[in-house]
């Protein structure tokens, strides 16, 4: 499987962008409030020598946890360094991760409240950062700089036993490593003397959501991995234990109806994954009565998450059309609206539910259908060939990409309004992935993304990758009418260089 290019940690693990807090003494972490609400984030980036002042590119994450999304905002710099970027949030106070492209791999954290948060950087000769102004004042700068530097120390954590093999052994088994492993992963960020103690309370319940996302819910994967890793067999898999319901009684040791969170940014995936998953089978949305699909919901859930009531279940219910939304990019219908009305009257949620739905109506205006194309049984080296004629006479935009690399995803999203504009053009999109992808949840995205699709076999997948020398997804290459290559990008190199490469092809 080929690597995922890491633009900067929000790459591999979305995360911190929603927090509530105020300040005292030290920051105290109060009971969310879920608000339709919205934010500017102005300030001011000052580099070493100040002469690129107007090239330096601003990006902010902002996690929405009841449309159930992370969404990236981006903004150029003035000569004087001066930015201003507005941004949709979910909650009354939002904390916003922010990097500059003058070192991506270094990002800050900052709270933000409805109304104007000024944020001034000013980086040192070895691009770190010299001085940090918030306006209002609220994080500790310590927490600001510090917390991601920690997460990614847990992350590399090398554990002081090695799991072995975690294939052949019992579910108990597993799930008693992966707490055992969260546990001493957990003591690098109780130990760091530099983070306050209501960060390091936020931190745990976040980094605990990501090592589950990433390693537990698809119980499949994670032994096929561990089968691999032990064996070093890279042409069978292992027989494996079947699993029932029962496998997911962890989420009771999570105690999701905590409001606290709905401020943790991998709470959204969390909640995908219990929607999505198979084994726990719970039911699309649809057009049903809501209350009626949450009593189906709770006769599956209620045991394992140890309730059966309280607001998660709102949010949940709140995500299951969000998945339609982002996933689909399909606007809500005529009967969900009044589901929805019905359900939640004119409350935050509803309004949440419907600002994003007409996002989504001005997005489904451009979009086209979504065709899958079976080359299965077409030649390693005739792949290509077989592709690019297909659509002689135009530009082709073909993306490599697949459902696990959340640079991609992040990528499509960035690019969607933008490819909008080429609806009418004598261009084609053409998206390819491989056996990597599970076909159902290929399928399922595929919706949302529309125009040309491949799923290739794995040679040919490795075929493509080897010829045109691409180690990492995602990965681009851009074709003239005439079927010539004319650029190739690793990793999406934004929305303005392709832009403007298509259109020099037109």
């Amino acid at each position: 499987m080929f690597k995922i290019i890491k633009l900067n940690l929000f790459c591999i693990f979305s995360f911190l962008f929603l927090l509530l807090c105020k300040q005292s003494d030290s920051m105290v972490l109060n009971r969310p409030i879920i608000k339709a609400g919205r934010a500017k984030i102005t300030g001011r980036i000052t580099s070493p020598n100040g002469s690129n002042n107007d090239s330096i590119y601003v990006t902010v994450f902002v996690s929405h946890p009841i449309s159930g999304e992370q969404v990236q905002y981006k903004a150029l710099t003035d000569g004087s360094g001066k930015f201003s970027i507005d941004v949709e949030v979910e909650t009354n106070i939002s904390l916003i991760a922010l990097y500059t492209n003058l070192k991506p791999y270094k990002s800050l954290l900052f709270n933000s409240s409805d109304g104007v948060t000024n944020i001034d950087i000013t980086y040192n000769s070895n691009l770190d950062y010299e001085r940090i102004n918030v306006t209002p004042a609220g994080m500790a700068q310590n927490d600001m700089i510090r917390s991601l530097a920690v997460i990614n120390d847990m992350i590399d954590l090398k554990l002081a036993r090695r799991p072995g093999p975690l294939y052949n052994k019992s579910t108990d088994y597993f799930l008693n490593y992966i707490e055992n492993s969260l546990f001493e992963r957990l003591q690098i960020l109780e130990k760091d003397p530099h983070i306050s103690e209501a960060s390091k309370d936020f931190l745990s319940k976040d980094f605990s959501l990501f090592l589950y996302n990433t390693g537990v819910f698809d119980y499949e994967k994670a032994m096929k991995i561990n089968y691999r890793n032990v064996t070093q067999d890279r042409n069978n898999n292992p027989d494996l234990q079947k699993i029932d319901k029962s496998y997911f009684r962890f989420l009771k040791d999570f105690n999701l109806n905590d409001p606290q969170y709905l401020i943790c940014s991998e709470f959204p995936k969390f909640q995908k994954e219990i929607l999505q998953n198979e084994i726990l089978g719970l039911p699309e949305i649809g057009e049903s009565n809501i209350r009626s699909w949450l009593a189906k919901v709770k006769v599956i859930l209620s045991d394992l998450v140890g309730f059966d009531s309280g607001q998660y279940y709102d949010i949940l219910a709140a995500n299951a059309y969000g998945r339609q939304l982002n996933e689909e990019v399909r606007p809500l219908s005529e009967k969900q609206k009044e589901n929805i009305v019905n359900y939640w009257k004119n409350g935050e949620i509803a309004k949440i539910l419907f600002r994003k739905n007409q996002q989504v109506t001005e997005l489904d205006k451009f979009k086209s259908p979504t065709i899958v194309n079976d080359i299965s049984l077409v030649a390693n080296n005739k792949i290509m060939d077989a592709i690019v004629s297909k659509y002689k006479g135009k530009v082709v935009f073909i993306d490599l990409w697949a459902t696990w690399c959340s640079p991609c995803l992040d990528a499509m999203k960035e690019f969607r309004n933008t490819k909008g504009e080429f609806h009418d053009k004598n261009v084609v999109f053409v998206y390819l992935t491989n056996g990597s992808s599970p076909r159902k949840l290929w399928e399922e995205k595929i919706k949302g993304i529309g125009s040309e699709h491949y799923y290739l076999k794995s040679t040919q997948w490795e075929y493509i990758m080897d010829h045109f020398g691409l180690e990492y997804i995602p990965s681009y290459l851009l074709y003239d009418k005439e079927g010539k290559l004319i650029k190739k990008y690793t990793p999406f190199p934004g929305n303005n260089e392709v832009k403007e490469a298509i259109n020099s092809l037109l």
